[in-house]
C-alpha cells in the first residue's frame, strides 16, 4: 500500500452513493459496497463526516451539468472530514486532521480521497455543519467579488437575492463596504432576508419595483448585476444597470436562454460575461485562493458570514435528503452523514 501513514481498517470496504445511469438523483443514486480507495503520492485519504447537496450534484447526477462522469460513477464535490491515511511524500498533514475539500469528485461516500494540496485545515472554532460548507458555494461568492473592479461604496444588484449564493453576495459584499440591493420574486422573501440582517432587498412582483430599487440607490450608479435565473429576469436585472455596467451570469435557475434588451448592451455600452467557479478557482494563484479562504474562515468565526442547515440525511436516506434539498422557500444546505 503506497502511504506514508493509514488507519487500520479490517474491513477493506466501504458504503457510497453510486450511479449506473443518468437521471433523477433520488433515483439512479444508490448506496452500494466500493472498495475503501487507496491515497496515491501526494494524496490523502478522508472520512467524511459531512456533505452538502449543491444543485450542481443533481445536476451531474441527471447528466445536465458542464462536467459528465463515466459511469458507474459515485458523486458529490463538498465535504468536511478526518485525515484517515497519508499518500507518499505528504508532510504538512497529519492523521486525524480536520480538514474541507471542494475538488475532489464522488465524497458521498464514507471515505473518499483528495489531493493534499487541495483540502484545507479548518481551526476548531469551526463547527462541521459551518465548515462543510465552506467551500463551494461560500468559495464562489467571495472569488464573484474578488473578480469584480470595485472600490468600497460601490452599489451591486442581484437577483435569487435569498438563494445560497445570494445570502453570501449580500453579506460578503456588506463586510467589504459594498452596498448590495437584492432582488427577490415574492415578497414573503423580504421578510425572511430582513430577518437574517439582510436588508435592500427587493420584490420584483410589485409593480413599482424599478423606483424602489431607484429610491434606494439614489444617485449613485449600479456598476455590476449578478445574475442567477436567466429568462426575462436576466434583462431586468441590465435594465437597472449605469452606463458601462457589468451583467455577471453565474446561474440559470429558471431558465438557460438570456432575455435582454439591445437596446440596453447597446446604449449603456454594457458588458456581459459568464462566471464558473470551478474554472476561476482552477486557474486562480494560490496565495490568492489562501487569502480568500483565510477571509471565509475568519468571517464564519466572527458570525460575518452564515451558513445554516435545513437538515442532516445519511447516505441510505438519499432520496428524502433530495426532496428536502428541492423544497420551495427552504433556508439552509441538506447535509448528508457517513
Amino acid at each position: 500500500m503506497n502511504v506514508a501513514q493509514d488507519v487500520d481498517h479490517g474491513d477493506a470496504s466501504m458504503r457510497a452513493l453510486v450511479q449506473h445511469e443518468f437521471g433523477d438523483p433520488a433515483v439512479v443514486l444508490t448506496t452500494e459496497e466500493r472498495p475503501l480507495p487507496e491515497p496515491g503520492p501526494g494524496q490523502v485519504r478522508v472520512r467524511m463526516l459531512l456533505s452538502p447537496i449543491h444543485n450542481h450534484d443533481l445536476w451531474t447526477a441527471r447528466g445536465d451539468y458542464g462536467v459528465t462522469p463515466d459511469l458507474p460513477a459515485q458523486a458529490g464535490t463538498e465535504a468536511v472530514g478526518l485525515i484517515d491515511a497519508l499518500g507518499d511524500g505528504v508532510d504538512r498533514l497529519a492523521i486525524g486532521q480536520r480538514v474541507v475539500s471542494g475538488s475532489a469528485f464522488g465524497v458521498w461516500a464514507e471515505y473518499f480521497v483528495a489531493r493534499a494540496s487541495d483540502v484545507i485545515a479548518v481551526p476548531d472554532e469551526l463547527p462541521d455543519e459551518v465548515a462543510a460548507q465552506l467551500v463551494s458555494m461560500p468559495f464562489s461568492a467571495i472569488s464573484l467579488l474578488h473578480s469584480l473592479d470595485l472600490a468600497e461604496g460601490d452599489w451591486i444588484i442581484q437577483n435569487a437575492a435569498n438563494g445560497a449564493v445570494g445570502r453570501m453576495i449580500a453579506q460578503l459584499g456588506a463586510a467589504r463596504g459594498l452596498n448590495v440591493i437584492g432582488l427577490v420574486r415574492r415578497a414573503a422573501g423580504v421578510d425572511e432576508l430582513r430577518q437574517q440582517g439582510i436588508d435592500n432587498i427587493v420584490s420584483t412582483d410589485a409593480s413599482d419595483w424599478r423606483q424602489q430599487v431607484a429610491d434606494i440607490a439614489g444617485d449613485n450608479p449600479i456598476r455590476v448585476g449578478i445574475e442567477s435565473v436567466g429568462g426575462r429576469a436576466a434583462g431586468d436585472l441590465l435594465s437597472q444597470l449605469a452606463v458601462n455596467g457589468t451583467l455577471v451570469v453565474f446561474g440559470a435557475m429558471a431558465s438557460p436562454t438570456l432575455e435582454i434588451s439591445s437596446g440596453d448592451v447597446i446604449f449603456k455600452q454594457a458588458v456581459v460575461k459568464g462566471f464558473w467557479g470551478n474554472v476561476v478557482s482552477r486557474e486562480m494563484p494560490r496565495e490568492i485562493k489562501r487569502t480568500l479562504f483565510g477571509e471565509l474562515i475568519g468571517r464564519a468565526i466572527d458570525g460575518t458570514l452564515t451558513l445554516p442547515v435545513a437538515g442532516v440525511h445519511g447516505l441510505d436516506d438519499f432520496d428524502a435528503a433530495v426532496a428536502a434539498s428541492l423544497e420551495p422557500g427552504r433556508i439552509g444546505k441538506v447535509l448528508l452523514s457517513s
